[in-house]
C-alpha cells in the first residue's frame, strides 16, 4: 500500500509528465520560431498552473503528507517548519494553520525560483547566439533542456535536504555559497559573459568521448554517416542548456532551501518555475534590454536570501515569517524593474549590447 506522500508525488509527476507529452506531440508537431504573443501567452498560462496548484495547497496542503492527527502534524511541523506556532488540541485550526504556512512557501519558492531563472535565460540567450542555433529550433532545444532539468533538480532537491536534516551545518555553505554569487555579479564586466564555443568544457567533452558530425543537420540530435551514429551540433547545444541549467541549480536551489526545508514544497516550486521557464524565454528575449538593473536586483537577491540563511535561527527565534521573504523578494525585484523604466539604457549602449549578442 502506497503511502499518501507517494500518492500526491506520483499524482504530480503524470500530471507533468501528461503536458510535456502533450507539448512534444500536440502542440510542438512543427519547429516554428514563437513569436512574442505565443510565448506570453504560454506565459500567463504556466503563471495560472502555479497559481492554482497554491490554491490546492492551501486547501488540501495535508494530503502532500498524509497528515491524519495532530501528534503526526506536530511531528511534520518539527522537521520541516519548527517556527510555526500550533494550536494543542486543536487538530483543525493547527491544520489550517499548516496549510496556510505551506502554500505560502510554496509561491515564495515559485517566484524565487522564476526570478533567478532571468539570469539562466539570459545565459541561454548567449548560448543560441554563440553557435548559431536557428531560432525555429530553440523551442525543441528548450524542451529536453528542460526534461533533463526537471530529473537534475529531482536528484539535487532529495539529496541536499536529506544532508539538511542530516548535517545542519550545510545550510551555512549554502549561504555562503548565495552571499558569494550574488556579490560576484556585481563585479563582472559584460565581456565576463561571453562564450567561447571551442573553450566551453561542455564542447570539450563531447569532442574527446562523443562521435561528433561537423554541421547542424537541420532539427536532428542524431545523424548515421557510413554506418555509424554521430551527434550534431543541435545535441551538443542540449548538454550545453543542461549544464547550465545544473550550474544554476547550485544557487536556485539552495535559496528555495531558505524558504521551506520541505523537499516537496522546494521540489514543486522548482517544477513549476523551470515548466514557465521556456515560454518565458521566448516573452523576455526580445525585452531584455529594458530591464538594465534586473540582472543586479537578483544578485541583490542572491545576497538577502543567503545571509537569511545565515541567520536563520536568530531570525525564527525574532519570529521572522515567510510573508516578510516574500515582501521582501517583491520588493527588490520591483525596485530593480523600476528603476530600469525609470533609467533606460542609453540608445548606442543597447546597439552596441545587440551587436555582441
Amino acid at each position: 500500500m502506497f503511502s499518501s506522500e507517494v500518492l500526491f508525488f506520483g499524482g504530480f509527476l503524470l500530471v507533468i509528465s501528461i503536458m510535456l507529452l502533450l507539448d512534444l506531440g500536440v502542440f510542438s508537431r512543427k519547429d516554428h520560431v514563437v513569436k512574442f504573443g505565443e510565448a506570453a501567452g504560454w506565459t500567463v498560462a504556466w503563471i495560472a498552473l502555479a497559481l492554482v496548484f497554491y490554491l490546492v495547497i492551501n486547501t488540501h496542503g495535508d494530503l502532500v503528507h498524509g497528515v491524519v492527527n495532530y501528534e503526526q502534524l506536530e511531528g511534520i511541523k518539527s522537521k520541516y517548519a519548527p517556527h510555526l506556532e500550533l494550536i494543542p488540541g486543536n487538530f483543525e485550526e493547527s491544520l489550517e494553520i499548516y496549510r496556510k504556512n505551506m502554500s505560502l512557501e510554496f509561491i515564495t519558492g515559485y517566484l524565487l525560483e522564476y526570478a533567478l531563472s532571468v539570469d539562466n535565460i539570459f545565459v541561454i540567450i548567449l548560448i543560441f547566439s554563440s553557435f548559431g542555433v536557428r531560432p525555429k529550433y530553440f523551442k525543441k532545444v528548450l524542451f529536453w533542456g528542460v526534461l533533463g532539468a526537471i530529473i537534475m533538480r529531482f536528484v539535487f532537491i532529495f539529496v541536499g535536504s536529506a544532508l539538511i536534516q542530516r548535517f545542519e551545518w550545510i545550510i551555512y555553505v549554502f549561504g555562503l555559497l548565495l552571499v558569494y554569487q550574488g556579490g560576484k555579479i556585481f563585479f563582472e564586466k559584460d565581456g565576463d559573459e561571453k562564450i567561447d564555443p571551442a573553450k566551453h568544457p561542455v564542447v570539450k567533452f563531447a569532442a574527446k568521448y562523443l562521435p561528433v558530425f561537423p554541421r547542424y543537420v537541420y532539427e536532428h540530435f542524431f545523424v548515421v554517416k557510413k554506418g555509424k551514429w554521430m551527434v550534431t551540433p543541435l545535441f551538443v547545444v542540449v548538454l550545453i542548456v543542461e549544464f547550465t541549467d545544473l550550474i544554476f541549480a547550485v544557487d536556485s536551489v539552495p535559496a528555495v532551501f531558505s524558504v521551506t526545508k520541505d523537499p516537496y514544497v522546494v521540489f514543486f516550486s522548482n517544477i513549476f518555475a523551470i515548466m514557465g521557464l521556456r515560454s518565458m524565454f521566448f516573452f523576455l528575449s526580445n525585452i531584455m534590454g529594458l530591464f538594465r538593473f534586473l540582472k543586479y536586483g537578483l544578485g541583490v537577491l542572491l545576497v538577502f536570501i543567503g545571509a537569511k540563511m545565515l541567520a536563520h535561527k536568530p531570525l525564527e527565534a525574532m519570529g521572522f515569517e515567510t510573508v516578510y521573504s516574500l515582501y521582501i523578494i517583491l520588493g527588490i525585484l520591483a525596485v530593480s524593474i523600476l528603476a530600469s523604466v525609470i533609467f533606460p539604457e542609453k540608445k548606442e549602449e543597447v546597439e552596441e549590447m545587440v551587436s555582441n549578442s
